[in-house]
């Protein structure tokens, strides 16, 4: 019995909870930034490039959470 490994692959809940936690801030400041840029940008104010990338960070937020949830 002294030689108990940890089973491969386990994450603890209070991790799994922590990381879906800071998906959902990361997805839902990367989306508000996504909007207001993508505004800015049909306004004429600032080119296209930072809408493009603030939604590319919040699908992957979005694929992450679901990831980390279990959700598919």
């Amino acid at each position: 019995m002294g030689e108990l490994e940890r089973r491969g692959g386990y994450t603890p809940r209070r991790v799994r909870e922590q990381r879906a936690y800071r998906m959902v801030v990361t997805g839902a400041t990367a989306g508000a930034i996504g909007v207001v840029s993508l505004v800015l940008a049909v306004i004429g104010v600032i080119g296209a490039t930072l809408p493009i990338l603030a939604f590319i960070v919040t699908a992957l937020s979005v694929l992450g959470f679901m990831r980390a949830t279990g959700q598919r």
